[in-house]
């Protein structure tokens, strides 16, 4: 507010205050001495809305690290980052930018913003049902220092001139209240309605995603054709839980994946692009729960005894039978993971329990490619042509000795530790490897023994969300628009019509209005009041003037309508 628009509020008195709840600007004010009056100054402050913007901004910022630096949620990819950067690690885990959003710089700017719209909804939503439930304040002693104005004399008695006024202002959803001869009519309440209920969502919005963050769990399970999964900790191959969200408050469901289906564009330029991902299961809600069939797809989650369970990805799983020196099977089914949209795979197969032409225990290692329509060229070497099953290929090398796996420590499934393991060769000294397709066999060097390739079968991975804060969210950023809208579109304002006696007897009527803002909004509406007042209180003719050019021109003589001028202090 400029300094001329301060002036002239002060001199309008009551009648140009609380058209907003929003607290004063103290920011340049010097506080009182003491402990207290820095204190009293500091908390004005923060409860600003200039602060509290500067806050909002910040924590838009504080959060750009958040999306662009991978975060302790997916330590594989944090690891990653670490040893491709290896200078600038050290820094970002010291300053906290892999766990942003738990950093305790974030969180001060979090607890801030919160103090902050919190100081500031409390006092203005007292005011504003105060503000409700008082009056409409009289009209100022000098309607003619209002930014819109208009004047009339009538021959029509004050009383009637009042009471029409009433009915006009009513029958335009103004608040009225009526003082002696004069009328007060207030309009927009909506305005700071929508300001307080903007405040208020984004206050919502806070809590919301605090408690998104706090009750969030979230975890990951592979599933090949033909299993299930019981949404149980150790059933899952990653899982990070929330502070208030963890292990024991699992829901009891589980899910059998049936089939996968899978379509993909089989000509034009578009040529190998998924058309369909849909994974066929049946599910369960409850430990006495009764199996009931659904589908999940791309962006169609199932919701399952309160979680979300979304398909993420799909490859497949070679169906295989080891046989060790001494004639032992062991039947495995291995996922290999996708390397490109046509679905090249790269796998390992591990045979822990094998043994030797001696007895001994001497473990067995595949590893290799799986390629849905295979082909092979000099410089890509074995690949996928398309990412279904037209011509399935497993090729594979082999190795044996330890696997590492009775250590004790952590391994991953997907990968092969060679540490303690030997390559078979072939009769010519080359490393051994075999392509084989569904139905062929790999027989190992040395009668070491052999791997049969069955088949294929499809996988799907899942990811199991919970996020209790969705709701609030969704409903806080609803009404956060709303308010909005609110705040900008509509307009608060008030009016006064005063109608007295001049000493010749004759009525003067005046009109004055005052806005939120400057616009030309509320000086049309004090001339639709006019114009709507008119038939109860017309204009009284000053008489017949002397012949003008207008009067030549058909201009009825002696004809005045009110008139509505926007200037400050005009008068008509």
């Amino acid at each position: 507010m400029s300094i001329t628009e301060k002036t002239e509020r002060e001199d309008l008195g009551a009648a140009g205050a609380q058209l907003s709840t929003a607290p004063a600007d103290t920011f340049a004010e010097a506080p009182a001495l003491g402990v207290l009056g820095w204190t009293r100054w500091m908390w004005r402050q923060l409860t600003s809305m200039r602060v509290a913007l500067i806050l909002l901004f910040l924590l838009s910022l504080a959060a750009i690290p958040g999306s662009l630096i991978p975060q302790h949620s997916d330590q594989l990819k944090v690891e990653a980052f670490k040893v491709k950067h290896p200078t600038v690690s050290p820094i970002y885990d010291r300053i906290g930018l892999f766990h942003v959003y738990s950093s305790p710089w974030f969180s001060a700017i979090y607890i801030l913003l919160f103090i902050s719209l919190a100081g500031c909804i409390v006092p203005r939503s007292w005011q504003f049902v105060g503000q409700l439930r008082s009056r409409p304040p009289g009209a100022p002693r000098n309607l003619t220092r209002l930014p819109a104005y208009s004047t009339w004399r009538t021959e029509a008695s004050p009383e009637e001139v009042t009471e029409a006024a009433r009915k006009a202002l009513r029958g335009r959803r103004f608040r009225s209240d009526v003082t002696a001869t004069s009328v007060a009519g207030e309009k927009g309440y909506l305005r700071e309605f929508g300001n307080l209920l903007f405040h208020i969502s984004l206050f919502g919005l806070l809590i919301a995603f605090a408690l998104t963050s706090l009750e969030k769990a979230e975890g990951g399970k592979l599933v090949v054709e033909g299993d299930g999964f019981v949404n149980n900790l150790t059933q899952y191959d990653d899982f990070s839980g929330g502070t208030l969200y963890g292990a024991d408050d699992l829901q009891p469901f589980g899910f059998d994946l049936d089939s996968f289906d899978q379509k993909y564009a089989t000509s034009g330029p578009e040529k190998g692009t998924a058309l369909e991902f849909k994974a066929n299961i049946h599910y369960y809600s409850g430990t006495d729960g009764k199996p009931v069939k659904g589908e999940i797809s791309v962006n169609h989650p199932l919701s399952i005894g309160g979680e979300k369970v979304y398909l993420i990805s799909h490859g497949y799983a070679p169906v295989v039978t080891i046989r060790d020196a001494k004639g032992n099977t062991v039947k495995s089914v291995v996922p290999f993971l996708p390397q490109d949209t046509a679905l090249t795979s790269i796998g390992v197969i591990k045979a822990p329990e094998t043994l030797d032409k001696n007895g001994k225990l001497d473990q067995l290692g595949f590893r290799g490619i799986f390629t849905p329509t295979f082909a092979v060229d000099a410089t890509r070497g074995w690949y996928s042509t398309f990412p279904t099953l037209q011509q399935p290929a497993l090729i594979l090398n082999a190795f044996h000795g330890d696997l590492g796996i009775d250590a004790g420590g952590q391994q991953n499934v997907y990968q092969l530790d060679t540490t303690h393991m030997k390559q078979f060769t072939g009769t010519d000294g080359q490393p051994f490897a075999k392509m084989m397709q569904p139905g062929d066999t790999m027989t190992l060097p040395n009668g070491a023994g052999s791997l049969t390739f069955d088949g294929v079968k499809t996988w799907a991975s899942f990811t199991v969300s919970h996020q209790s804060g969705n709701e609030a969210a969704l409903i806080s950023g609803v009404g956060a628009i709303l308010g909005l809208a609110g705040s900008l579109f509509i307009q608060r304002r008030r009016i006064w019509v005063r109608a007295a006696r001049a000493e010749d007897g004759v009525t003067v009527v005046e009109m004055g209005g005052l806005g939120r803002s400057e616009s030309a909004r509320i000086a049309d509406e004090i001339g639709d009041v006019a114009l709507q007042l008119l038939p109860d209180a017309p204009v009284k003719p000053d008489g017949d003037p002397p012949p003008s050019a207008d009067d030549e021109a058909g201009t009825e003589p002696g004809a005045e309508t009110p008139a509505v001028n926007d200037d400050e202090g005009a008068r008509a």
